[in-house]
């Protein structure tokens, strides 16, 4: 049994759009909506994704996943982790834990929760505290550093 090999000349350009879904445990946020483009935040580097992309798996970092639905409407949500599957159909499925739309979000808020953390991430009480605050400190830095692009 020989398995097909996608690479982005081959790839079907029977869509003029990219179908996304993109859910978490709790909600979807898009089911198989049509739009143009999306770009991630990947452990592997930024991407933009386009219908007949190569297809992949890519983990998503704490950063912004931004839907491009057409010319006038882009929306932005900030996850904190999860996957990326690029289908060889012209689909991409999103998997995240949790998502925001960015606008949902303080900068004062979060430069205070910062700050915060920071503390707790050299000075807590135990390793576990310390742990946690760092883990805190990139996604909080990730979240003001994608409000700064907003």
């Amino acid at each position: 049994m020989s398995a097909a090999r996608w690479y982005a000349t081959e790839a079907s350009a029977s869509t003029s759009g990219l179908r996304l879904s993109f859910v978490l445990p709790h909600q979807t946020i898009y089911k198989g909506v049509e739009v143009q483009q999306v770009n991630i935040a990947a452990t592997s580097g930024d991407m933009g994704i386009l219908a007949s992309h190569v297809p992949s798996i890519e983990q998503l970092r704490p950063g912004v996943v931004e839907v491009i639905e057409n010319a006038n409407t882009t929306k932005k949500f900030f996850v904190s982790g999860g996957f990326a599957i690029i289908n060889p159909n012209s689909s991409l499925d999103i998997n995240a834990v949790e998502a925001f739309p960015l606008e949902d979000f303080s900068p004062e808020a979060i430069r205070a929760n910062l700050a915060e953390a920071q503390r707790t991430a050299t000075s807590g009480s135990s390793e576990e505290e310390r742990n946690i605050a760092r883990v805190e400190v990139e996604v909080l830095e990730s979240l003001q550093s994608a409000l700064g692009s907003k």
